[in-house]
């Protein structure tokens, strides 16, 4: 069961000043970590970080058990996940659906075909992570920049199919979800929202992104169509999106979050990123109450059109 709620913020080492000034703690309901960062994090920086702890909950977030690999699943790390659960009290563990090593690790979440066998596949490692950790875990959706042709299945069954497989949670990442829908034109984010396993949705991401303009042209809404949409108006649609998580969240994925909010039968605990090109603490505190306030708005509707 889920013992955090609300809208958080992922913490960084430069934004410890921010976290550790906060006279309200109830503004930001929890904070994220990635286990990667601080297994073997000391010093100021721990220190800081165990200070933030004492009253923000934490969850935890793994970017590199590479779910989607063939080498054999990282018990080491694995052994840590655990640890820091149980130090700090954090009984949630999502990752990402994708693969990060080949005969070494590559520092990036690279992307997987969308088949049965790689359904097969994934689920059968979240099967091994769960029984380990003694926990059901979560699979968040990636952004991608190279799809692959052996393809059989969109990216959204390929997230359900895995997800009932395995009996995971999903995770889901909605700024992930807007910038594929604009890069390869294969699926449009509403639709992906639509046909998501509702149900297992625990988990949200926000974040921000930044835009290619080099060969932008302007875009008319079409039947049928609704990603470059803004309420209704034109805009530039850029070539490429880079999920970056360096820039505030567009009008384009908040749109999308409410629209997910909308139709999920439950308000999920939502978390915005931002890994660099901070800015004030108080514009992502700004960013993490809208959050907060399309909750608001939204757990109120009773949420009759979710399926």
């Amino acid at each position: 069961m889920l013992k955090f709620t609300g809208a958080g913020l992922g913490y960084r080492r430069d934004l410890a000043d921010g976290f550790l000034s906060l006279t309200d703690h109830k503004i930001i309901n929890f904070m994220e970590v990635s286990p990667e960062n601080w297994l073997k994090m000391g010093g100021q920086a721990r220190y800081n970080f165990d200070k933030a702890a004492e009253k923000i909950p934490v969850i935890i977030h793994g970017l590199s058990l590479s779910l989607g690999g063939q080498a054999p699943l990282d018990m080491e790390l694995l052994k840590g996940i655990k640890t820091m659960q149980q130090q700090y009290n954090s009984f949630f563990f999502s990752d990402h659906l994708s693969y990060c090593e080949c005969e070494g690790h590559l520092y990036d979440l690279l992307p997987m075909p969308f088949t049965d066998e790689a359904v097969h596949h994934v689920a059968n490692r979240i099967k091994q992570v769960q029984d380990y950790l003694g926990m059901q875990i979560s699979l968040e959706n990636t952004s991608y920049y190279l799809h692959s042709p052996t393809s059989t299945m969109n990216e959204v069954e390929f997230l359900n199919a895995i997800a009932q497989e395995a009996d995971c949670g999903i995770h889901l990442d909605v700024n992930n979800i807007y910038v594929n829908g604009v890069n390869h034109g294969l699926l449009d984010p509403f639709v992906f929202i639509d046909k998501v396993d509702k149900k297992r949705v625990n988990y949200i991401h926000i974040a921000g992104h930044d835009e290619d303009h080099g060969a932008a042209e302007e875009v008319k809404i079409t039947e049928g169509e609704s990603f470059n949409m803004v309420k209704g108006e034109l805009r530039h649609l850029p070539t490429l999106l880079v999920d970056t998580h360096g820039e505030a969240v567009q009008k384009t994925v908040w749109d999308l979050l409410e629209y997910t909010y909308e139709r999920l039968p439950h308000i999920p605990p939502t978390l915005l990123e931002r890994d660099f090109n901070f800015p004030p603490f108080q514009e992502l505190i700004d960013e993490v109450q809208h959050i907060a306030s399309l909750q608001q708005k939204y757990a109120k509707t009773g949420l009759q059109n979710a399926a």
